[in-house]
């Protein structure tokens, strides 16, 4: 039996770690977008701090389980604190995905937009604010899996590592590649979608999203390869 439970534990910890990990891919394409913005120098503080503020306020909201599990409650007709937030949360990351695509398909270069400069405390507010928007439905998934705390937090600290590793040559492959951008951009419009449907109570499986936007990628990662080849070859 207590073999049986053992493995049952660690399924459980693999099965957290791949939850968030998948998380870990909207924030690696959050973190990426957002600190392209900013000036060269500062780009690679960004990420690391936008990542460790993030991973620190995941810590706290495992830690602080029986507060999480309230944001269930309804506070305001059938919506909880999690559905509002989730509503707010989702409306957001979609203003700042289109902005951000609008930005791309113009060309321009500039850190301002609309007389507003783009500052590095900024930035890294923005990841932060839209972590935690990321972090709640997972954590309440997490704590519906399993009641071992140190599971949860291994999963986290896991994911958190390997996101830190991949974040910087995943975030410079994006930028050295606008269609690259403008795809990453357009998973971000749909995790936006998804986030605020679910805030209005409705499950979205999420198969129905990370597949269809693998196979983009991989249409995409093809489309690249394809024109890398064409370039190459020599002309007669």
């Amino acid at each position: 039996m207590e073999s049986l439970i053992d493995v049952n534990v660690l399924a459980t910890l693999a099965l957290l770690i791949g939850l968030e990990l998948v998380l870990g891919i909207d924030n690696i394409l959050l973190i990426s977008i957002l600190s392209s913005r900013l000036p060269k120098q500062d780009q690679e503080l960004a990420r690391k701090l936008g990542l460790i503020m993030a991973f620190a306020a995941r810590v706290l909201f495992v830690l602080a389980a029986g507060w999480i599990t309230k944001l269930s409650t309804p506070v305001l007709m059938q919506f909880t604190y999690k559905d509002i937030i989730l509503l707010v949360g989702g409306l957001f990351l979609l203003f700042k995905a289109v902005k951000e695509i609008h930005h791309t398909v113009e060309g321009s270069g500039k850190t301002e937009v609309s007389g507003i400069k783009t500052t590095l405390t900024s930035v890294v507010l923005q990841i932060v604010a839209l972590d935690v928007v990321f972090s709640i439905d997972s954590v309440i998934t997490a704590i519906g899996l399993t009641e071992h705390l140190w599971v949860i937090v291994t999963s986290v600290v896991a994911s958190f590592l390997i996101v830190l590793f991949f974040a910087k040559p995943i975030s410079q492959f994006i930028e050295g590649n606008p269609a690259l951008k403008v795809l990453a951009l357009s998973f971000l419009v749909c995790i936006g979608v998804t986030i605020f449907v679910e805030g209005l109570q409705q499950h979205v499986p999420k198969a129905y999203i990370y597949l269809p936007m693998g196979f983009a990628l991989a249409v995409e990662l093809l489309q690249m390869r394809m024109s890398t080849n064409l370039t190459r070859r020599p002309k007669n």
